[in-house]
């Protein structure tokens, strides 16, 4: 039977009198892979700073291998083998992979001179854990997220690791590097290893965990087998709520497309895409890392310029040669990362919604009118389920799924034509995911023309009636996803 690695009890924590955990017990086994999961603002991260001695809980003991900490520091943590993995991997993107692996070890034996031959034989010896090749001289910057990654569990298995900490580990990853990195995980179980798997990624967490924590509002509300769990009571756990999962059914289409686009292209990114979308529809364009989805989204609202091909709205020929051309013909676009493109963090939830829209928002003077900013923002909080006490608060605040309806809100205050929507619930927790899904099915049934950028198989499934397949800059299928299930897009997915 395996003994225990880390056992909590009664972990409670607060800031500024906001209980951000209550009382969480959890135990961690000896090559154990447990799943922490919870919507965004549950816990989760707050847990993992005390497992890490980041945080001193206010209540409550941590015990590891016997000994137990009330006081538990960083240098202790690392000491006793926990090494946390954060989602931005906390790697040197100047440096080399074998200076990135070896650097911690170093740095705890207090070396005073560089020995480069030690260093690269420490790297061979990381990599050599986890089974991998890698060139020990590239710039980590210049690698793949699945290669950082492996950079990351690398250095922290050079430093002895019994407990290692994955948050949000496949955020990034295409279907392909999430399977390297799970016979990563196993081989790492295998070896007496435990890992605790921060996701919400339903399918993940069914494929790669034994044990499940589910916490929400800072409680632990159920934990047990995986065995035990199914989709429907994951759900229900996580969210406090039951969510039908479903899918979108198509209104019937007439007429000429709203959106359409002839052999558009841009050297060295995409050719030759073609494609129409009707009103009421939504549809899906998918592909693996660098097939070229991405660039064909901001193409299409003028952030990337066309070098060939037509594009037409409504049967009139567009020339997008800036984003405002696209704004001013009813077209709108989400992007993928929130943080750096879509949201201005440090203002108010008010002053983002209302940005792309500062022309509808003048009083009679021609200045900002902040009443009619106000009201506007508190009708968007409303309609889209924004959880927030007030339009005023820093937009970098909410949690995820409710900043990605902040920045939803700011481009359908334009009124669009076509919504472009480019990995649309990345990082989002279920509940959150779930509300964005909803009302983008229910902007189509109004008649509006939506176009889902995403590699995420059951979002695609669940909310697109078409998909496109893009491989090395070309549509290379078309399916009604009506004739499709998971398994045979992924499948087509990957032979494409």
């Amino acid at each position: 039977m395996a003994q225990p690695f880390i056992k909590l009890t009664g972990i409670s924590k607060s800031f500024a009198g906001v209980k951000a955990l209550q009382n969480v017990d959890m135990v961690i086994n000896q090559g154990e892979t447990r799943c922490l999961a919870g919507e965004n603002g549950g816990g989760k991260s707050t847990l993992i700073k005390v497992i890490s001695g980041f945080y001193t809980p206010d209540e409550g003991t941590i015990e590891i291998n016997g000994k137990v900490y009330k006081k538990l520091t960083p240098q202790q943590a690392i000491r006793e083998g926990i090494q946390i993995i954060y989602q931005d991997f906390s790697v040197f993107p100047n440096l080399t992979v074998a200076e990135n692996i070896a650097l911690s070890s170093e740095r705890l034996e207090n070396k005073k001179f560089v020995n480069w031959k030690a260093i690269r034989e420490k790297a061979k010896k990381g990599l050599s854990l986890v089974n991998v090749e890698m060139d020990l001289d590239a710039k980590v910057g210049d690698l793949s997220v699945a290669d950082k990654q492996l950079v990351a569990i690398c250095r922290a298995l050079l430093q002895d690791a019994k407990l290692l900490v994955m948050d949000e580990p496949t955020t990034a990853l295409t279907r392909k590097e999430v399977d390297s990195l799970f016979k990563v995980v196993r081989d790492l179980q295998k070896k007496g290893i435990a890992i605790l798997f921060v996701s919400h990624k339903l399918e993940e967490v069914f494929e790669i965990a034994e044990e499940l924590t589910i916490l929400r509002n800072g409680r632990k509300v159920i934990e047990g087998h995986m065995k035990d769990f199914d989709r429907e009571k994951f759900i229900y756990y996580m969210t406090g709520r039951k969510i039908e999962e479903s899918h979108y059914d198509q209104p019937e289409v007439a007429g000429a497309p709203m959106f359409k686009v002839e052999n558009i292209g841009i050297k060295d990114l995409f050719k030759d895409i073609s494609f129409e979308v009707y009103a009421g529809e939504i549809v899906g364009i998918t592909g693996l890392l660098g097939s070229g989805r991405s660039e064909l989204a901001r193409a299409l609202f003028g952030l990337e310029k066309l070098t060939e091909g037509k594009v037409y709205l409504e049967g009139k020929e567009l020339h997008l040669h800036s984003v405002k051309d696209a704004i001013d013909h009813g077209i709108s676009y989400v992007p993928e990362d929130r943080l750096t493109e879509g949201l201005f963090l440090p203002h108010s939830i008010a002053n983002n919604t209302v940005a792309a829209t500062l022309d509808k928002n003048l009083d009679k003077r021609h200045l900002l009118d902040k009443k009619k900013i106000r009201e506007t923002t508190d009708n968007w909080i409303h309609e889209m389920k924004v959880v927030t006490p007030s339009g005023a608060l820093p937009v970098q605040a909410l949690s995820g799924g409710n900043q990605q309806k902040v920045v939803l809100a700011k481009w359908l205050s334009n009124n669009p034509k076509v919504l472009i929507l480019n990995s649309p619930t990345v990082g989002v927790d279920i509940g959150a995911k779930t509300d964005i899904h909803e009302y983008t099915r229910h902007l189509a049934a109004q008649g509006m023309a939506v176009i889902i950028i995403s590699d995420d198989i059951p979002e695609v499934m669940q909310t697109c009636n078409r998909v496109l397949i893009m491989k090395k800059g070309r549509i290379v299928g078309q399916y009604a996803t009506a004739d499709l299930d998971e398994t045979s897009l992924s499948n087509k997915l990957s032979e494409s």
